[in-house]
């Protein structure tokens, strides 16, 4: 079951992209309407929905929480858009719309993308905080800077493009999605303790053994919807991941193996979860909600 706060972490955050965007507008040239569009196509929203629980879990103002939740959602963004790019996974289709490069063209499509990802980094440094020191908002720009780059994000995408048409070890592939997807929500946890008054190191290691279970777990759910879901529902080409060659969970576990797999991840994440002095009933909704969900 979808969480009530999902909708409105998603109305919240999106009302926080369009006035950044409103901001940044200047003329209508084809690279603005790119990046309005990208950034606003939809979409579950779950990475800024972890940022807003999370922080408000660990007494952050909301207000606070606003920049992180719209900078991690960028970065999301523009991800996608370069993920789906003829050099990348050569996607037609993206939130039930089609890709940014097909709706535009290939080269205003990697500028929307680059220009999303620095927008990124100003609502980070540009943002007035009500309660969270200049040394925490520098470190919101290093971590994200870390889970989006060379040791995170990208670094998962190199590893899934070198692959391609290759034999795939648990272990690389585990890497890759460590890397690929987990590295942004764990990002997301981070950065709503950072925006948090919240100091307890073994805290803040419980999040991160929370989010690292959860992302893995998102992903092996990711590729059984591949398998088991429709184009219609997912919003993208079903079946795209085994058409391209890619490896996957239940290419290598099978089905059945895949799906014990997400469960376990999961329990893992709740194991972790609750033995922060906090309530984490929401967190534990929107883990639950990922792993359930059908597109």
């Amino acid at each position: 079951m979808k969480p009530v706060f999902l909708a409105l972490d998603q109305a919240r955050v999106e009302q926080v992209l369009q006035q950044v965007l409103q901001q940044q507008s200047g003329a209508a040239t084809s690279l603005h309407q790119a990046m309005h569009y990208s950034i606003l196509l939809g979409g579950k929203r779950i990475r800024p929905s972890l940022v807003y629980r999370c922080g408000l879990m660990l007494g952050a103002r909301i207000e606070d929480l606003d920049a992180p939740a719209a900078a991690l959602e960028a970065i999301h963004c523009y991800s996608l858009i370069h993920d789906d790019l003829p050099a990348m996974d050569n996607d037609a289709l993206r939130r039930g719309k089609p890709t940014c490069h097909i709706a535009f063209d290939e080269a205003t499509a990697i500028l929307a993308g680059d220009a999303i990802q620095s927008l990124a980094f100003d609502i980070l440094s540009s943002h007035h905080f009500h309660q969270v020191p200049a040394e925490r908002v520098l470190a919101m720009v290093k971590q994200l800077a870390n889970a989006s780059g060379v040791l995170g994000m990208c670094a998962g995408q190199a590893i899934d493009l070198a692959h391609t048409d290759q034999d795939f070890t648990l272990d690389t592939l585990e890497q890759m999605h460590r890397l690929k997807t987990g590295a942004l929500i764990q990002c997301a946890v981070e950065l709503a303790w950072l925006a948090s008054p919240a100091s307890k190191p073994e805290d803040l290691e419980l999040l991160r053994r929370f989010a690292a279970s959860l992302g893995l777990a998102f992903q092996v759910q990711d590729d059984i919807l591949d398998i088991e879901s429709d184009t219609e529902t997912l919003g993208k080409p079903q079946g795209s991941d085994h058409q391209a060659n890619k490896a996957t969970y239940p290419a290598l576990l099978g089905l059945p193996e895949a799906k014990r797999k997400a469960e376990q991840l999961y329990q893992d994440a709740i194991a972790a979860l609750v033995q922060l002095p906090y309530p984490g009933d929401e967190l534990q909704a929107l883990a639950q909600f990922l792993i359930a969900r059908k597109n």
